[in-house]
């Protein structure tokens, strides 16, 4: 690619994912009114986000494999127009049965364009500046769904309406103006199967990365999920102050994002996420025994800064890789952690009929500080250097 193209790619992967991880950010915060209308109990509300997420871990094999077998511009548009089209769907939804179909659906284009998005900043992008960029394009979501969901809820369906229609613009953009990926084609030669990334010079990056997404995302998604729902629930906040608090909280995600994104470039990609990972985890439960809103309004931003390594991830997980099987590898080991996260709406909301909601935020913060232990056995990426990656003739050997 030209010099150039590393700017086309970082403004339309950022439009791109904004309209991707804004959608399932607006489930969690349109979730209570969500469960009023259709009388849903915390556990069928979980449900919702769980088959979001299925549908994501789904994706984790049929999206990178189409990457890496048909272009990574090919898999974008693909992933982004199954996303808008069963998000706009939501708008008509009758039945939480039905609901939970379209979910699902969705999901298997929401993985596809995480995986898509961040193999082309690796591709595009020099290793110098890599984690910053990725950590970019990844952060494009969090106030932008706090302010649509504080101006429109309780009208859940608009909303949803509008993430999905709004799919329209990224696929204009990647449509006219993305190349493909230079280093996928020149590396493009016999098809490529999934079982390569197990191939023996893979299978520990695999199997760890996949490990460590997994524990980190169950932590998050149990926490994210519920939090607005806490919020208001437990802590006897107001809609409209919920919103407001979620808003302030983006906003220091998004803030996160981008700080670690340096960070990253400076110390390395994996130092990054063990910080990330072990500041998350000491914040979270300070955040759930907060005295008073105030000290909620300033914690929740403090919390949600740490919360980057899921930017970090972005180009972390892509470098692991070499580029002929790198949209599978890396969508695998992220899509398959939020496979296996699609059991923490579930879990949570069981737990808050238990113990309160609460508790299992805490718990949540234990999930965070197993991952930040199991990312220690995998290797060190520095900004300015890779380690080297199994040769094609390794992993096709292997295979």
């Amino acid at each position: 690619m030209q010099s150039s193209d590393k700017w086309v790619v970082l403004t339309g992967a950022f439009v791109a994912y904004m309209f991707d991880a804004l959608e399932i950010l607006l489930l969690s915060l349109s979730l209570p009114d969500i469960r009023a209308e259709f009388g849903l109990t915390a556990t069928q509300g979980g449900l919702l986000v769980t088959a979001t997420l299925l549908g994501i871990g789904v994706s984790s094999v049929t999206a990178g494999w189409l990457a890496d077998n048909y272009g990574r511009k090919r898999a974008l548009l693909v992933s982004l127009a199954v996303f808008g089209v069963f998000t706009i769907a939501l708008t008509v939804v009758p039945n939480f049965a039905v609901f939970l179909m379209l979910r699902f659906v969705a999901g298997l284009g929401l993985g596809g364009v995480w995986g898509a998005v961040s193999t082309y900043v690796v591709e595009t992008w020099p290793a110098a500046q890599r984690g910053r960029a990725a950590a970019f394009v990844l952060s494009s979501f969090p106030a932008v769904a706090a302010l649509l969901a504080g101006a429109l809820l309780p009208n859940w369906r608009l909303l949803f309406f509008l993430a999905g229609i709004g799919v329209v613009v990224p696929l204009l953009i990647v449509g006219a103006f993305f190349r493909e990926s230079a280093e996928w084609t020149e590396q493009r030669s016999t098809p490529v199967k999934v079982a390569e990334i197990f191939a023996p010079a893979l299978h520990g990056r695999t199997l760890l990365g996949a490990t460590v997404a997994g524990l980190a995302l169950f932590g998050w998604w149990g926490a994210s999920t519920w939090l607005p729902t806490y919020l208001h629930a437990d802590r006897g906040i107001s809609t409209a102050t919920v919103s407001l608090f979620m808003t302030v909280l983006n906003l220091g995600m998004f803030f996160g994002y981008n700080v670690f994104g340096l960070i990253a470039d400076r110390i390395g990609r994996k130092n990054a996420l063990l910080l990330s990972l072990t500041g998350v985890a000491a914040t979270l439960p300070l955040y759930v025994v907060a005295a008073d809103r105030t000290a909620l309004l300033w914690l929740g931003p403090l919390f949600a800064f740490f919360a980057a390594f899921t930017g970090i991830f972005g180009s972390y997980l892509g470098e692991l890789f070499p580029p002929r099987v790198r949209a599978t590898g890396a969508g695998f080991c992220f899509n398959v952690g939020r496979g296996v996260a699609a059991f923490a709406p579930l879990t949570l909301g069981a737990l808050a009929t238990a113990t309160g909601l609460g508790t299992g935020l805490v718990i949540c913060a234990g999930f965070f500080l197993c991952a930040a232990f199991v990312m220690t056995f995998l290797p060190n990426l520095h900004s300015t250097t890779t380690v080297p990656a199994p040769s094609t003739l390794e992993i096709e050997g292997a295979s």
